[in-house]
Formats: C-alpha cells, sequence, structure tokens
C-alpha cells in the first residue's frame, strides 16, 4: 500500500478537537486555511499516524479523527521515521517541512490521556511548516520528498 493522507481536519479555535474536511487549502507561511493553530510559526501543520490512532481506538472506540488536534491523518507512512528537516510532498503540490517532533502536553494532560493514561500525539505527533502550498484532500499521496 503507498502512503496516502487518510483525513484532513481543522477547527476555527484552539483547543477543540478538529473536525473533518473534504479537501484543504496549504498556504505557505501560514499552515492550513481556516485553521486555528495556522500562523506565522513552526508548528503549521500536525500530522498523526493513522495506524496510532487505531491503537488508542482500541481503548477509546468512540474517538474521532481530529481528537488528538492532529490536522492530517496518515496511512503507511512510517512517521517516527521522519526528521525534523526532512520534507514531505502531499499530493501533486504541496510541500512540507518538519520542524518538530512532539510537543509538551497540556499541564493537566488532555481527555485521551485522562481516559487511556496516555496520550499519543507528545510523543509521535510531527510538526511542520508549508514550504509549498497547494490543495489536498482525503486520498491524496503523501511520501517523503526527495
Amino acid at each position: 500500500m503507498s502512503a496516502v493522507i487518510a483525513a484532513i481536519c481543522i477547527s476555527t479555535k484552539k483547543g477543540v478537537a478538529k473536525k473533518p474536511v473534504a479537501q484543504a487549502e496549504f498556504q505557505v507561511g501560514f499552515g492550513i486555511a481556516g485553521d486555528a493553530h495556522g500562523g506565522d510559526w513552526h508548528r503549521q501543520v500536525s500530522l498523526l499516524a493513522g495506524e496510532s490512532i487505531d491503537a488508542v481506538k482500541e481503548k477509546l472506540p468512540q474517538l474521532k479523527d481530529g481528537a488528538f488536534a492532529e490536522n492530517i491523518v496518515t496511512r503507511g507512512l512510517n512517521l517516527a521515521a521522519i526528521k525534523v528537516g526532512e520534507r514531505l510532498r502531499l499530493g501533486d503540490e504541496i510541500v512540507l517541512e518538519i520542524t518538530q517532533i512532539g510537543k509538551k502536553c497540556h499541564n493537566d494532560g488532555c481527555a485521551i490521556k485522562k481516559a487511556t493514561g496516555d496520550c499519543i500525539m507528545p510523543k509521535e505527533g510531527l510538526f511542520a511548516k508549508v514550504i509549498q502550498g497547494g490543495t489536498a484532500k482525503a486520498g491524496d499521496a503523501i511520501n517523503v520528498a526527495a
């Protein structure tokens, strides 16, 4: 199986779960149009492996895409092997540069950590900035750029 975008999720406010959208516009220097986490900083777009989300769904089967505040859910791509500075190509147009791996969890822990005892985003989430913009949708290819 080739690697694909399983879902693209956005939210209009920080601190709430993101919701899947049919397609999204990735903007250089900002992130995803309409997403609360967009802006001129190093964490414009977040990525999380769908395979990691599946493991959490064993304990919380009601989890939906966007529950970890991730923008992109991937399938078939080993995110753990990707390093800061590497680039990912989404579809034919978009290029993201990985800027950070993991992040500090909220002070009191998120709802998922409280329910399961752990949260994957602080350890497994990747953060990126948009180097080349364009439009992407679920089902588009995602690959490490040459």
